[in-house]
């Protein structure tokens, strides 16, 4: 009787295959989960625009690219409710909202990693916005056209959204910073998977 030739017969196990241990990979989150949140100083910024652009620009555009320490105010040092260190860093902010008469710009602009957090941040500047007009900047559930359109008609106080909605209303001429006195970036805020936005490539 012919007998079926196995290279392996069924149930076998060759005993020169062994299981290559697969190395774990090492997520961000990992590494995060690990580092204490600590308030943002200017030069995390400044380390990240020379990182970001360094591979592509000479050396006098860096140079360029480089913000003076006056152009910086305090960050939080993460004992202040969102409305207080507002107020702390903005006294002067009636006079300045009471003066803004410009369409298609906002005096301050807040940038965060998402929509959510955007609502978030909104709900807690009540105390010190006041009754300014505060105007979301995200993709979710607002088309980009109807943003353009309200910033077109209307005058708003403070701008509140994401770093690619932003761009491209800046990109589209729908946002003109030229009004803009303030830019607040959510820094020290992590998200479920313990990324900051500046951890975020697409950012």
């Amino acid at each position: 009787q012919p007998t079926e030739c196995f290279l392996s017969r069924p149930g076998e196990k060759q005993e020169s295959t062994v299981k290559a241990k697969r190395r774990k990979k090492k997520k961000i989150s990992d590494i995060l989960e690990k580092s204490a949140p600590k308030p943002g100083v200017p030069a995390d910024l400044q380390n990240l625009l020379s990182q970001h652009f360094g591979e592509n620009r000479s050396v006098i555009e860096i140079e360029e690219l480089k913000l003076s320490d006056s152009c910086f105010l305090p960050a939080n040092d993460l004992t202040h409710s969102f409305s207080s260190y507002l107020k702390e860093i903005c006294p002067k902010w009636a006079k300045l909202r009471k003066n803004h008469k410009e369409k298609k710009s906002v005096v301050m602009l807040v940038i965060c990693s998402s929509a959510l957090r955007s609502l978030e941040l909104i709900k807690s500047m009540t105390a010190f916005k006041g009754d300014c007009k505060v105007l979301k900047l995200f993709a979710r559930h607002i088309k980009i056209k109807e943003q353009m359109n309200m910033l077109e008609k209307g005058v708003f106080h403070i701008g509140v959204g994401t770093p690619g909605r932003v761009k491209a209303l800046v990109e589209q001429d729908g946002l003109c910073l030229s009004s803009t006195k303030y830019m607040i970036l959510d820094w020290n805020w992590r998200d479920q998977k313990l990324r900051r936005m500046m951890d975020i490539p697409e950012v």
